[in-house]
């Protein structure tokens, strides 16, 4: 099946249609909760003074509209990252969770909660300082996979992650009360603790990224004919995988250190993207961002209504919809899938 044609136009316009449908569920999203709050009111609430609305004004500005903001961002982060690594290592089932990546920042934040250090600043510091090493650790082990076999990149990050869980089980093991509770809702994805500050944070590495990695969308769509092609054509492989890789796992980094490990938001939707838009970057790589976004603001809003009045780590969602997803990639490279 060969990819329709890309122009600026189409891209715009199924960027739009993305933008609109991400602003219906962001809407939808603020809506609902423990307390449902009709759209009116969240606009009344927002632009007027008026004092009979303080509760629902609390709700939507101090505790629902930074955490939905914030998954947005997370998803557009993690989603644009699929769409790079899978691209960079010609390999499907890519993406920041198996990479490892997701797992330094996992042991930095569970040292940061044993340690007694504040959810404010001092776990996402350590969280990012262990994604940053683990970025570091992965590229330099796998670092012939970026110039040949891409398996070497995925081992490397298969056998970190492996060493990284062995460690954050052995602290846990000397857990206890609410630690413990802190620790595991983490590693699952958490949400709760989001404010607007991490928002201001993350949202400029989002926009660096997503404009770094679309200077190059050409160049990726280069690369995915192969190397030797690409290399023939005169582009600097290396110098590109490079940049790629860096830009994009130190924005991941930055946005685990804040919301824990949110797996399979990276493999599902570039891939899905894939099936209805086609593999050209030049418009994968806005479907794709954007379609992270709708993702994950999505599965947090069904994680925390779903047992409401309890909430569930949005990572326990996306898992239970990527598990799958993910074997029945592995069914398809096993036949030879085209796109890789």
């Amino acid at each position: 099946m060969i990819d329709p044609p890309v122009s600026p136009a189409r891209v715009v316009c199924v960027s739009l249609l993305l933008c609109l449908i991400l602003l219906f569920v962001f809407l939808l999203s603020t809506c609902v909760g423990t307390i449902k709050i009709p759209v009116k009111i969240i606009a009344k609430a927002i632009f007027s003074n008026d004092s009979n609305l303080e509760v629902p004004r609390t709700i939507i500005l101090k505790l629902r509209m930074p955490r939905v903001i914030f998954a947005g961002i997370a998803g557009f982060i993690l989603s644009l990252a699929g769409v790079v690594f899978q691209s960079i290592l010609r390999n499907p089932l890519a993406e920041p969770f198996i990479l490892g990546i997701s797992s330094g920042s996992a042991l930095g934040a569970v040292i940061g909660i044993i340690t007694g250090l504040s959810y404010d600043y001092g776990i996402p510091v350590i969280a990012f300082l262990g994604a940053i090493t683990t970025v570091a650790l992965v590229l330099i082990i796998g670092k012939k996979g970026i110039e040949s076999d891409s398996s070497n990149m995925i081992l490397a990050g298969v056998i970190i992650n492996a060493f990284f869980t062995a460690i954050i089980m052995f602290i846990i093991s000397f857990s206890y009360d609410e630690r413990l509770h802190s620790i595991l809702f983490w590693l699952y994805g958490d949400l709760s603790q989001t404010e607007y500050f991490q928002c201001i944070l993350t949202a400029p590495a989002a926009i660096i990224t997503f404009v770094s990695i679309y200077l190059f969308s050409k160049h990726l769509n280069i690369l995915t004919a192969g190397e030797v092609v690409a290399l023939q054509l005169g582009v600097e492989v290396k110098k590109i995988k490079w940049i790629c890789l860096v830009i994009t796992s130190i924005s991941v980094g930055l946005t685990v250190s804040f919301c824990g490990l949110i797996g399979f938001v990276g493999l599902i939707v570039p891939h899905l993207c894939r099936m209805i838009w086609g593999s050209d970057h030049r418009i994968l790589i806005p479907t794709a961002s954007i379609g992270g976004a709708i993702f994950l603001i999505s599965a947090d809003t069904l994680a925390r209504t779903v047992v409401s009045p309890n909430e569930l780590p949005v990572g326990v969602v996306t898992a239970a919809i990527g598990a799958p997803f993910f074997i029945h990639l592995l069914m398809l490279r096993g036949s030879g899938w085209k796109q890789f």
